[in-house]
């Protein structure tokens, strides 16, 4: 009996499984329909955005037709700030001794001629003894050498002792310029000397007017002969030396305009013109060192060995451009918005926009050059103003409507 009754309930329950698992297949089908098309719906792109005249108004947005300008094609280039070699000095002195007094700060401003420091040397004052024997000893031969010409003259005297006299008389006059010279050089007056005041220092003066810059030396310091105990660095005359690779070179001439910017000086701009060209590569690098001067009306403060960046300007030419706010990026490309249409419904006017992918070329005065991947209608028109509104509707970061 027992076993009859199963018989009876074992298909019934077999068929109550069967629809249960049927009615969950079907949901989970009817979920797995569903999904793509809702993910589809989050996730999907406007390719065109429409926004009316007081929407535009509201973001900024301004339309305009996609214009011709003459900019200027341009080379990129990088280098330093630096100085002719004439308005840089080495502040080096010619006979050792020691530095009994250094009479400036690095940075200061300094002329040419004013003193820098004071180096004691007791091998000068032997050298000014030397002179001044030297200048006593001439008056003697100098007064024979008269006596022996005078003589020559009236007939009364010999030629050997003329001769003798006369080689006397040249011998002591060179020695004499000799410690002149020698005097000089250690920027010592002789005819301060010929008073009788020997000093047992020397000054070292500025070669050059500019400014003070790393001082090598300290006080009590001794140095020797061409040591240099300091720089001297003249700023006015500060020019840029730039490398230029070889494929970029035959474009490069003398007189073109240059704009600079300083890399390391919150992109300071400035700007000046080419004015030479070496005519050999550097090291293995193959480029060539263009050197630009720079106008520097405003004072601005260059220091040599500053970074620039410049734009070489080769030649101007008419492009098709636009404000360089008008392009946006987005995923490593380049896009501008393109006005679509316009439609006007119960007084109210809206555009449509589509981006355009573009490539970007000279950029100069607040316009960049546009290169599109696609043709464009005649006559197009594109957001010069808002683009970054646009594409932040694009992609789905602004619901204002």
């Amino acid at each position: 009996m027992q076993i009859k009754k199963y018989k009876y309930y074992i298909p019934v329950l077999i068929i109550m499984s069967t629809g249960m698992l049927a009615a969950c297949s079907g949901s989970s089908a009817k979920k797995e329909n569903d999904s793509p098309q809702t993910a589809n719906v989050k996730t999907a792109k406007s390719d065109n955005i429409t926004l009316t005249e007081a929407q535009m108004k509201n973001v900024g947005i301004e339309i305009g037709p996609i214009t011709q300008k003459n900019l200027d094609a341009v080379i990129k280039a990088n280098g330093q700030l630096a100085v002719p070699p004439q308005n840089r000095a080495d502040v080096s002195i010619l006979s050792g001794g020691v530095i009994s007094r250094i009479s400036v700060l690095e940075g200061q401003q300094v002329n040419r001629g004013q003193v820098l420091a004071t180096i004691s040397n007791q091998d000068l004052i032997k050298i000014q003894q030397d002179y001044l024997a030297a200048k006593s000893n001439f008056t003697y031969i100098q007064a024979e050498f008269n006596r022996q010409r005078q003589l020559q003259d009236a007939g009364a005297g010999t030629g050997k002792s003329f001769q003798s006299a006369q080689a006397t008389y040249n011998a002591e006059l060179s020695r004499i310029k000799a410690f002149e010279s020698q005097l000089r050089q250690l920027s010592i007056n002789p005819g301060h000397i010929n008073s009788g005041n020997i000093v047992s220092g020397f000054p070292v003066v500025s070669p050059i007017t500019g400014t003070v810059g790393k001082i090598s030396a300290n006080t009590g310091a001794f140095v020797q002969p061409g040591t240099s105990i300091m720089e001297v660095v003249d700023n006015s005359k500060i020019h840029c030396d730039l490398t230029v690779f070889e494929k970029d070179l035959m474009q490069v001439k003398l007189g073109q305009k240059v704009n600079f910017q300083l890399t390391n000086q919150g992109d300071m701009m400035i700007t000046g013109k080419i004015n030479g060209i070496n005519k050999s590569f550097e090291n293995e690098s193959k480029g060539v060192i263009v050197h630009a001067e720079i106008d520097n009306r405003q004072h601005k403060n260059l220091i040599p060995g500053m970074y620039v960046t410049a734009l070489i300007s080769i030649g101007s030419h008419p492009v098709p451009a636009v404000p360089v706010e008008a392009v946006v990026r987005s995923g490593g490309r380049q896009y501008i918005y393109i006005v679509t249409g316009e439609e006007a419904q119960s007084g109210k006017t809206s555009y449509s926009f589509k981006k355009a992918e573009v490539t970007t070329g000279v950029m100069e005065l607040g316009y960049i050059e546009i290169k599109p991947m696609n043709s464009l209608p005649a006559n197009a028109k594109a957001a010069l103003k808002g683009a970054f509104y646009l594409e932040s509707k694009a992609e789905g970061g602004s619901d204002d409507d």
